[in-house]
């Protein structure tokens, strides 16, 4: 059938619109290819030209700055120093073993390192970067650097590296860097690349590894061109990483160094508190050791004579030694009875020199006995049967609960690595651990800081700040990061009967400062200054019948490591507490000749500005005591301003 002229003429119209619209659609297209094609082939066709021939382009990862650590004065405990060094890639070096011994012809490269290079350049893919030697003398990097046309592979580069211009002084703090070992890859679900980067340093223990990812930054990155043997020909473009954050320690460098002398040559532990906001002015462990040695690549023979030296000197006690407390125990015994009305203030109790439980005998330290003893009394002498007494009155579980009140037991929450809780035992936990029931000795023996009772020096010291208070103090270790005050913790009331930790407080200050108070050859005279304090004196072994009956009646007739503990705990000023101390000396002996002398010491420090007055000292003492501080003052070095450079920050 014949269409109409009228349909043919819109069929027709339609056909043309259609026509168009395709035409239309087909020119955008077409030009929109032409202006990618003229983009790509004009604008950039440098780019892509490189990217063409071979992958000539190379990435390389810029590793970032790493955070100072500072005191909190400002002065920079770790830094980073310019390190020079050489690092071979694999893919670009064609024969890895002939550039290494091309190398060797330039620097001191041995057999042994060329081995170990070797290992560690098969370990990883081909194209990572290869830490070959590190550093190096201006000279030996400027000999690469003039033979690197003949050297494929090989990059001279100028890198950081951490330094710690104290050395041992902060090595248990601080802490120190090492290499990224499987281990620490393992640990992580998906390592960032900056990490697989060979002999890339990463914190290890203390504060360097505890704020690792706060202290090491982002990495940038540059792309190289290179030719077609693998040399770098140009650098295209860099973007610098973001370096790591400065992170400022509550801990004063001249306070520390004082107490890291103080307590060389002992096996010891001191933990000095600012009461107020629970700063950790001073967290000394001695012996120490060289973080600078890890850092630059430990030798066997120094890795192992620190690993078997007995007193343990890569051990931060402060937080990781966990020692029963003796007699700087009484006074959570004492607060549990009083709290819980068992005995009255001016209740005293007989010592004869010994009690008997359940068909057992305990001994108080001083053979003869004290006589009668009130609270104040048996805290300055020291007394175990007034404290025997009490804890028979009010058992372990309020001993349990008070202990914990005044913080021990408890792992605070502190960047350090190995932070112990210690011990404060219970009928549960005895229970539990051992399958046995909780015995009324158990309780006597715990009562004075012995039996199942292990504390640490940092919860001593929070303890002690505690009782000089009335609050929950709780240490604190940073106090800023990238100059951002972190916030002090809150410190609740502990609502402590005052009446009867005000008893307590006289009894330290006696214990100080009264003839008959165990501590009293170490007191402080100057009455600004006077301190509140507490011996203690915790056995680790008892000297056997065959021991006795071989002459040995002393400890120091015993071996080192058989010996007595030694502690102190105090506060100061007395009137109007500013710090709070905690020492310990591992086998030291008797706390109120070893431990005792060294808190004050540490303390006069804190309070005169951190070097102690000698006005402070009895008038009998004052040579002996200043001819110590002068060498004390030979061994530290310039204070302060004089020490290594502030931070730039």
């Amino acid at each position: 059938m014949k269409r109409a002229p009228l349909e043919n003429a819109e069929s027709a119209r339609r056909i043309g619109r259609r026509a168009a619209i395709l035409g239309g659609v087909q020119l955008l297209v077409a030009g929109t290819l032409v202006l990618r094609m003229r983009q790509m082939q004009l604008a950039d066709a440098d780019q892509y030209r490189l990217l063409a021939e071979e992958n000539r382009i190379n990435i390389r990862l810029l590793p970032p700055s790493r955070g100072l650590i500072l005191d909190r004065n400002g002065l920079v405990l770790a830094d980073n120093e310019q390190n020079y060094r050489i690092v071979l890639v694999r893919e670009d070096a064609g024969d890895p073993r002939a550039a290494l011994e091309s190398l060797a012809q330039l620097i001191e490269l041995g057999e042994a390192e060329i081995e170990r290079a070797m290992r560690e350049i098969m370990r990883h893919r081909p194209f990572v970067p290869v830490t070959i030697a590190d550093r190096l003398s201006w000279e030996e990097l400027a000999r690469v650097a003039a033979n690197a046309p003949a050297l494929p592979g090989i990059t001279p580069e100028v890198g950081l590296s951490r330094n710690y211009p104290y050395g041992p002084e902060f090595a248990h703090a601080v802490g120190y860097v090492g290499p990224v070992s499987e281990a620490d890859l393992a640990a992580r679900e998906n390592p960032e690349p900056l990490l697989l980067i060979p002999r890339f340093q990463i914190g290890k223990v203390g504060i360097e590894r505890e704020l690792e990812e706060s202290l090491r930054g982002s990495a940038g990155h540059r792309r190289v061109e290179v030719n077609a043997l693998g040399r770098e020909m140009r650098e295209l473009d860099r973007q610098e990483g973001v370096p790591g954050q400065n992170v400022q320690l509550t801990l004063d460098r001249n306070l520390q160094s004082f107490a890291a002398a103080r307590l060389d040559g002992e096996s010891a532990a001191a933990v000095l508190m600012e009461i107020d906001t629970g700063n950790v002015l001073a967290l000394a462990s001695s012996p120490s050791f060289d973080p600078n040695l890890f850092v630059r690549g430990i030798s066997v023979a120094d890795f192992n004579a620190l690993r078997e030296n007995e007193h343990r000197p890569m051990s931060n006690k402060t937080v990781q030694g966990a020692y029963p407390p003796g007699s700087t125990f009484k006074m959570v015994t004492a607060l549990a009875a009083f709290q819980a009305g068992l005995v009255g203030a001016d209740e005293r109790v007989f010592c004869p020199g010994h009690t008997d439980v359940a068909g057992h005998r305990f001994h108080c330290w001083k053979r003869g006995g004290h006589g009668r003893l009130s609270l104040v009394s048996a805290l300055s002498e020291s007394c175990d049967v007034y404290f025997y007494e009490l804890a028979q009155r009010c058992g372990i579980d309020r001993i349990n609960a008070m202990s914990e009140r005044l913080g021990l037991g408890q792992r605070y929450d502190l960047p350090l690595s190995a932070v112990s809780s210690g011990l404060n035992p219970s009928r549960e936990w005895k229970r539990q651990r051992r399958g046995e029931e909780w015995m009324v000795g158990d309780t006597v023996n715990a009562s004075i800081g012995q039996g199942f009772v292990l504390t640490t020096p940092m919860q001593l010291a929070v303890m002690t700040a505690r009782l000089a208070t009335n609050r929950a103090v709780l240490p604190r270790l940073v106090k800023a990061i990238n100059g951002n005050e972190l916030p002090v913790p809150e410190q609740p009331a502990l609502d402590l009967p005052a009446p009867v930790l005000s008893l307590i407080q006289r009894g330290m200050a006696e214990c100080s400062n009264d003839v008959r108070g165990t501590a009293y050859s170490s007191r402080i005279v100057e009455a600004g200054m006077r301190m509140a304090g507490k011996t203690g004196t915790s056995q680790v072994f008892r000297i056997s019948a065959a021991e006795r009956a071989a002459g040995i009646r002393r400890q120091e007739q015993l071996p080192w490591n058989r010996r007595n503990h030694a502690l102190f705990v105090c506060f100061a000023p007395e009137s109007a507490p500013r710090y709070a101390l905690s020492v310990v000396v591992e086998h030291g002996g008797g706390g109120s000749t070893v431990a005792a002398p060294i808190a004050r010491d540490i303390m006069l420090a804190a309070l005169n500005d951190g070097w102690p007055a000698i006005e402070a000292y009895p008038q009998p003492q004052r040579n002996r005591i200043e001819a110590m501080l002068r060498e004390l003052r030979e061994r530290i070095g310039p204070a302060d301003a004089d020490g290594p450079q502030r931070s730039r920050a």
